[in-house]
């Protein structure tokens, strides 16, 4: 039986943006919408290309249908709108409603990977090499926003993946509209505007479990939100140094922002508590790696980095636990 059946994702995985849709077929929306439909030249895995955009298993902007498609909610630069993604033969079909409907299919192909460059990979290490060959349908997606991945991301600071998912699940959930069009039957929120961000009073922060620290962090960003949006048009390096001139966000931050508003291949995540260890294990049998041997591990792969990682992420390849799990906390019982 070994080999029947695809092994279930673990939280390494996860991380590295595997998201299981289903091979169902999918149903036509009942409210018709825009409709963009594209051709990718290669394999393309719905999954793995949109995975990075969900935060956590209950995210209210992001859904993975039992037929197959996957809903988005985003608060683009014409409004908030709707997109339904699916595969349909060797077609993706993409269907938006609202007032971002236009803005979102445009970027749509993007989005997709239209604009990765999966060829420039060149695995240097058996783990690697397998990796990429069992997924040959991961591109980068490229969202076009900042403020959509930065502010879950300041979330993510410092505590675990449980706590940050919760608090951005509230806060969209109370302070967010529902999405516009059908919105996967109802479940689909769009996420608060910078004036909204800006006027959340602090006890609500509070009962998030949100502490001063990425509470403040988040008022600063959006209060300059069109400065920050605009380094979508700029390389990511320079994307990056544009949203680390705002107090409370560093090199972790900026790169987890990249990876999905640009779809940038090398920006690696360095000051995060696992990865190096991850990598180090995967490639040099080091758990005990630090950021600069990692940066040394994934020399080799230099302008795609970020690839590299995502595929020893998706290799499932981590060093046995030594302790217990870092204990979930809630300021907001306090």
């Amino acid at each position: 039986m070994s080999g029947r059946f695809a092994p279930r994702p673990t939280r390494t995985t996860v991380r590295g943006g595997e998201v299981v849709v289903s091979s169902g077929i999918p149903r036509q929306a009942r409210t018709g919408g825009r409709v963009r439909t594209v051709v990718p030249e290669g394999p393309l895995d719905l999954g793995l290309v949109l995975g990075p955009l969900r935060r956590g298993p209950a995210d209210p902007t992001f859904r993975a249908m039992p037929d197959g498609s996957v809903w988005r909610a985003s608060l683009t630069p014409a409004g908030p709108g709707t997109l339904r993604v699916s595969v349909q033969g060797g077609a993706v079909r993409g269907e938006a409603w609202g007032a971002g409907a236009e803005w979102l299919l445009e970027q749509f192909p993007r989005l997709l990977g239209g604009m990765d460059e999966p060829e420039a990979f060149v695995p240097r290490h058996r783990l690697v090499a397998s990796a990429w060959h069992r997924r040959p349908g991961l591109r980068l997606t490229r969202t076009g926003l900042v403020l959509e991945s930065l502010i879950p991301s300041v979330l993510e600071q410092k505590v675990t993946t449980d706590e940050a998912y919760r608090a951005w699940r509230i806060l969209v959930r109370k302070f967010g509209e529902p999405a516009p069009g059908p919105a996967a039957g109802g479940r689909l929120w769009v996420m608060p505007g910078p004036r909204t961000w800006a006027l959340i009073p602090s006890w609500e922060w509070h009962r998030a479990g949100v502490d001063n620290k990425r509470a403040s962090t988040i008022l600063r960003a959006v209060r300059v939100a069109g400065r920050l949006e605009e380094a979508v048009g700029m390389e990511p390096a320079a994307a990056q140094a544009r949203l680390e001139v705002v107090p409370g966000i560093g090199p972790w931050t900026s790169a987890e922002v990249v990876q999905r508003s640009h779809g940038a291949a090398d920006a690696v995540t360095v000051g995060d508590l696992h990865l190096p260890g991850i990598v180090g294990w995967a490639l040099a049998g080091d758990r005990d790696a630090d950021d600069a041997a990692m940066l040394e591990l994934l020399e080799p792969y230099a302008g795609q980095r970020h690839r590299a990682a995502r595929l020893i992420l998706l290799s499932g390849r981590t060093p046995a636990r030594r302790a217990p799990k870092m204990p979930r906390g809630d300021i907001g019982t306090l």
